[in-house]
């Protein structure tokens, strides 16, 4: 008699649910000693459900398909000579932008999936971070091919792993998983899993991914594709954490909403490196940061926690705070890079006429009252052979180690500063959010590694800053970094097109 078939659902509990094992000779709690120190209550990891029903031969089975058409493109994208195509030289910022801060968090993330799905008491759990890990490994090695086309040809891509672990700004995007890895396993899923894939992925992979296509990378629009159908469900995992959190137990609310406060801020600080790309660094522009923010954020977060409202859940703290802050922080950022251009991995440039006039329309209120006046500035200024640097180490935040260029919302004349005294030394921070992320958990973020405290204690190379940026960072100084008029990537570029 031939062996019943079986149905989805009964193939799905057998390829997960019954991989679970009893414990004979230890105590269950001693293998998972990790699930408890949090104060998180589960009471039936059973109710714990994933809507794609996901098997591991299921998904080597995608997986393979995905990959044979993502590799047969990048082919052709070489073979074309697809570097031709892009806009403009300046857009391949963007791209070390993405690879040196973007690319090594998917890594962050497939070692933090793969450590915290072994903590999890619940084998349901535990196979669907597995299947999350591999993604993210799959990510970081497609964009690392994607890009390497672009190595061959472009400054600034070669040393990408070894300038995020050591470059000042890239310490942001670092500490961000930092703190993730460093916390429980319920507090990473609702940190990475829920606030940042589900809240706030669509502000970081929808931005790139457009504004790849506006200006002709076909390289990154095609890993984007491929790794959309991953991104999936990735924020269905993050949403059914947090609603299986949520109905487990009435005492964990008021723990995941402080998780939900913390980890949107922390997302929303890491972020301001993607409005900055969109505003300023995309020759062919997609929309502002502003509008993406509306989008993404206030319509399609606002409809979430709306329904989250019935458990107890409410809107993000200091969500009103960044509503105000999409006015001014894209511009905020890239002065900041601007006048730091000589310590930057990549070329900075002042907006063209036709670019401040497109951020005149998209910040009203706003840019020509604060920001074009300075910009018009530093073009005189340049004109005359006096490019404006800044000669000085920029203050950084204790918490997001962003430097402090945050303004005060109701007065953009004022640098917002906030400190506090912990066990007789004073710590500094760019807004109140990151105050209280420090308030609550002080031994965590004194043992921050700030670069500039760093490189004043002679921790990063040699006295001078050409010091640092050729021996500790392995920068080409003036060919990786400065202004891109005149640049080799520019001149390359223009040489290729013809363009004289």
């Amino acid at each position: 008699m031939a062996a019943k078939k079986l149905n989805i659902k009964d193939k799905y509990r057998l390829l997960t649910r019954d991989l679970d094992w009893d414990f004979s000779y230890q105590d269950r709690k001693d293998a998972f000693p990790f699930e408890e120190f949090e104060g998180i209550k589960i009471t039936d990891w059973s109710k714990w459900e994933d809507p794609f029903r996901l098997t591991m031969d299921s998904y080597w089975k995608y997986q393979a398909e995905k990959e044979k058409k993502l590799y047969a493109i990048f082919d052709a994208f070489s073979q074309n000579n697809g570097q031709l195509n892009i806009s403009d030289p300046r857009y391949v910022n963007a791209l070390k932008i993405f690879l040196t801060g973007v690319s090594p968090l998917e890594y962050q993330a497939f070692q933090g999936f793969a450590h915290t799905g072994r903590q999890f008491g619940g084998v349901g759990a535990r196979v669907a971070c597995q299947m999350q890990s591999i993604d993210e490994l799959r990510h970081v090695q497609t964009q690392v091919h994607a890009m390497s086309h672009y190595n061959k040809f472009f400054d600034g891509l070669q040393d990408w792993s070894h300038m995020h672990d050591r470059v000042w700004y890239l310490s942001v995007p670092k500490s961000f998983f930092n703190d993730a890895r460093a916390a429980g396993p319920f507090e990473f899923m609702v940190a990475i899993g829920f606030s940042f894939e589900y809240v706030l992925t669509n502000l970081l992979f929808v931005p790139f991914m457009s504004g790849a296509a506006y200006n002709g990378d076909m390289a990154t629009v095609t890993f984007g594709f491929s790794a959309q159908s991953d991104e999936a469900r990735h924020m269905t995992l993050g949403l059914e954490v947090i609603k299986f959190l949520l109905e487990q137990h009435e005492d964990n609310v008021p723990i995941v909403q402080k998780w939900i406060d913390k980890w949107f801020w922390r997302g929303t600080r890491l972020l301001t490196i993607v409005a900055m790309m969109m505003d300023y660094m995309l020759p062919n522009k997609v929309m502002s940061w502003k509008e993406a923010w509306e989008v993404y954020f206030e319509e399609a977060g606002g409809a979430l926690f709306k329904d989250l409202a019935r458990y107890g859940i409410r809107m993000p703290k200091y969500a009103d705070t960044i509503e105000k802050e999409k006015e001014h922080v894209s511009h905020q950022a890239w002065w900041t890079f601007y006048t730091h251009g000589h310590a930057a991995g990549f070329h900075t440039w002042i907006p063209t006429d036709e670019e401040l006039d497109w951020l005149s329309e998209k910040y009203p209120d706003t840019f020509d009252k604060y920001y074009r006046p300075r910009w018009e500035l530093a073009k005189e200024m340049e004109a005359r052979g006096e490019r404006f640097y800044t000669k000085a180490l920029p203050q950084l935040c204790t918490t997001c180690q962003i430097p402090m260029l945050f303004t005060e919302m109701d007065d953009p004349s004022q640098t917002c500063y906030r400190d506090t005294v912990y066990n007789g030394d004073r710590y500094h921070f760019c807004s109140d959010g990151c105050k209280d992320i420090f308030d609550d958990e002080p031994e965590k973020f004194v043992q921050s590694w700030l670069p500039v405290h760093q490189i004043f204690q002679g921790n990063c190379g040699g006295p001078g800053v050409e010091d640092i940026l050729r021996d500790y960072y392995q920068m080409n100084v003036g060919v990786d970094n400065m202004d891109i008029k005149g640049s080799p990537d520019e001149e390359r570029w223009k040489k290729w097109k013809g363009v004289a």
